[in-house]
This record gives C-alpha cells, structure tokens and sequence, in this order.
C-alpha cells in the first residue's frame, strides 16, 4: 500500500502494510539477509504440483496466462527500492522478476496494479489501463504509449491510488471456491494490504490450490509467498472452509477476494 502524500499521515509509515489488521497478527520472523541457494524454476508455471493437481488452462492473451508466464529470479531474497534486503527473509517462496523501482512506491496494492496495468500494455489494451483514487479520480494511461510514458504513468498513480481505493474498484467475488489467476484478496484501509492470485491447480475431485504473490512496505521485489498454515503443501494454499486466510505477514478473510 502506499499513502497518498496529500495526505500527510506520517505515523501511518510506521504501522501500513507491517501491521495485521485486527482479524489476525503479525506473523513477522527474522529471516537470513540473503539466500545462499538458487529458486529452480524459472517460471510461475515451473512451480510443481502437489501429486494429482493440474493447472487449468488459459488463452494466452489472458491475465491468468501472463501471471503464469511470470519469469522468477535465481536469487531468492527480497531487496527494497533502496538495494537494501528486507529484514524479513522467512516469507518468500520465490522472487518475481519484475522491477520494484528506486522509489519508495511499489508497495502491496501498487505491485497488483503494476502487474494488471504490464498485462493490459502488453496486450496494447491502453484504454483499459485506467486506475481510481480513494475519492473516485480518474486515472488513465493515454498517449504516447511508449515505455517510458508507461512507467511515469505508473509512478503517477502510485502516488495517489492504494488499498483503499483498489478495494472500491473491484468486485467481490461472492463463491470462494471460485478464485481464479488474476483475483486479489485485498482489504482496503490507512493501513491496508492486497495480494494477488497467480495461479490455481485442481484435482479430479474438485479440490482447487492457489499461488499468492505480494510486496510490501517500504517498496519491495515482489514475491510468491509460503503458505506458514500447512508446510507440506507450501507454497500453494488449499481452498477450503476455513474463513480465514493467513499468509507469511498478514491475514484475510475468504469475503475479501476480488476481481477486475
């Protein structure tokens, strides 16, 4: 999440995006400064399946199949926007290749903006890229539609637009069992976090798993995350009855999962 600096909510940097909201704890625990060990795969879709699972298949112009095609770093550890490793090395799975900038601005709700906004350029979608801020402004990629106008753009509605807003943006997703790539369990707020759905698997019985993958504050490499609930399973996590959704460093609940 990032605070808009209109706002001027100081003490806020302190609390946002580090701090549960009261449904769950913190969950953070010191981890290595850097990993000595490589990631294997090179691709979310690299990612091996539990015995039984298969992935679902998707058109290749779709977001669900961009999010699976997501290349992954070799190295595993997590660096700020400042070249800095993150204090917290116990979340991450695997580490998104995509930059985080050298600005305090890609935090959780700006990084499943970034990778929405990347799909949709990619695709030259330009009139679809089109973001919100909390008092319902507007904000919309337009010409020319080059790269580097793509990235100013990007900085832009970082600034202004964050958990809060995205929250208003997109729909509840009313059947949990339902999740699909592309949907974000996010909840809105000064703090709030999102986190994005990379991909779901499913076996013969029905019984679905999914990838999440987030940053966080201050601006972070964006990262998959272990499931800390069931080890053996991480790092996918089981669509189940349980209500509550704990993840490395935050927690939701099953009514918070969205979709564009």
């Amino acid at each position: 999440m990032h605070i808009k600096p209109a706002l001027l909510f100081v003490f806020l940097l302190c609390l946002a995006c580090n701090n549960n909201a009261s449904s769950g704890k913190n969950r953070n625990t010191a981890g290595t400064n850097h990993f000595t060990d490589e990631n294997p795969y090179g691709t979310v879709s690299k990612i091996p399946l539990p015995e039984g699972f298969e992935r679902e298949t998707h058109v290749p112009t779709s977001f669900a199949h961009y999010l699976n095609t997501l290349g992954l770093k070799k190295d595993k550890t997590v660096y700020l926007f400042n070249g800095q490793s993150k204090w917290n090395q116990a979340a991450q799975f695997a580490v998104l290749d995509i930059s985080v900038g050298n600005k305090d601005l890609q935090q959780c709700a700006d990084a499943v903006m970034r990778m929405r906004a990347e799909h949709l350029f990619t695709q030259k979608a330009f009139d679809k890229i089109i973001f919100f801020d909390n008092d319902h402004t507007p904000y919309k990629f337009s010409s020319p539609f080059s790269r580097g106008t793509f990235l100013n753009y990007l900085n832009r509605v970082f600034g202004m637009c964050g958990s809060a807003s995205l929250s208003k943006q997109l729909k509840t997703v009313d059947n949990f069992a339902d999740i699909k790539p592309g949907d974000v369990l996010i909840r809105g707020g000064f703090p709030g976090h999102a986190v994005m759905v990379m991909d779901v698997a499913i076996n013969k019985s029905g019984k679905k798993i999914y990838l999440l993958a987030q940053s966080y504050m201050p601006a972070q490499d964006i990262h998959l995350l272990k499931n800390p609930m069931n080890e053996n399973l991480s790092p996918w996590y089981e669509v189940n009855d349980n209500n509550l959704i704990e993840t490395p460093e935050y927690t939701f609940t099953r009514n918070e999962l969205k979709r564009w």
